[in-house]
């Protein structure tokens, strides 16, 4: 059966965790969507998890071999839109979607949004009080400083910079194309995404009932500093972009 919403979730070696997202996607208030898991070249058995997940919605694997999330993303969303999908959204395979999160996107999107975005906040079975803190910390210097940055003001933009997490959103198929897409590259990749969309349109909507839970150990791999470096878009410097 094929459904009007798609979800898409890009995957590399998550067989240890993907089990959890897919629970969580099974969970939802709101289940008339179809799922694409788009396995980027996995070496684990995130890819056979996936099929095998016995779900109250369709479940498709794709894979593809182009390293980058943002390969993966790309090539998912446009197989959605080649299958009729007219509503996309994206999580990641290491976060945990709360219960009302696709229906507060599907509300959104049907509501006039172009695209929509949620409140990102950490996993609970990752880190303690503290993590959690210093990664909300994080978070909200990311968020000040893409709203102060220049580059981010300039003339050309329909609608004010407002940070977009890639693993909580929800956009249109027409809006998704018509922005060029997600571009085609290893992570970092959410603000130039969100850039070709301000170009694009004003109907930019952000949503507290969209929630998803993240994976902090980024903040385990590169330490306070090197996570803040980057989510101020500073890269990952003597570091793999993949903080296994």
């Amino acid at each position: 059966m094929t459904t009007d919403l798609w979800v898409i979730v890009p995957a590399y070696d998550e067989g240890l965790r993907i089990r959890q997202t897919l629970d969580a996607l099974a969970a939802q208030t709101d289940t008339n969507f179809t799922l694409l898991v788009v396995d980027n070249g996995s070496t684990d058995g995130t890819a056979e998890i996936a099929r095998g997940f016995a779900a109250p919605f369709g479940v498709h694997v794709l894979v593809e071999p182009e390293k980058g999330v943002g390969c993966a993303v790309d090539t998912g969303f446009r197989h959605a839109i080649a299958q009729g999908a007219t509503l996309l959204a994206r999580t990641d395979a290491d976060c945990l979607p709360r219960r009302g999160w696709l229906a507060a996107a599907r509300a959104e999107l049907t509501g006039g949004a172009g695209m929509v975005c949620g409140r990102i906040t950490a996993r609970r079975d990752e880190h303690g009080p503290l993590g959690r803190a210093a990664f909300r910390g994080l978070v909200a210097l990311a968020a000040a400083f893409g709203r102060l940055r220049p580059a981010h003001r300039a003339q050309g933009y329909l609608a004010p910079y407002r940070m977009h997490a890639g693993n909580n959103m929800a956009i249109t198929a027409e809006l998704y194309q018509a922005c060029g897409g997600m571009p085609r590259r290893p992570s970092p990749t959410d603000r130039t995404f969100l850039n070709r969309v301000r170009r694009t349109t004003a109907a930019i909507r952000h949503s507290r009932a969209m929630v998803v839970e993240n994976s902090t150990r980024r903040l385990a791999a590169y330490g306070i500093v090197g996570t803040a470096r980057w989510y101020l878009d500073r890269g990952s410097g003597s570091r793999t972009v993949d903080p296994r």
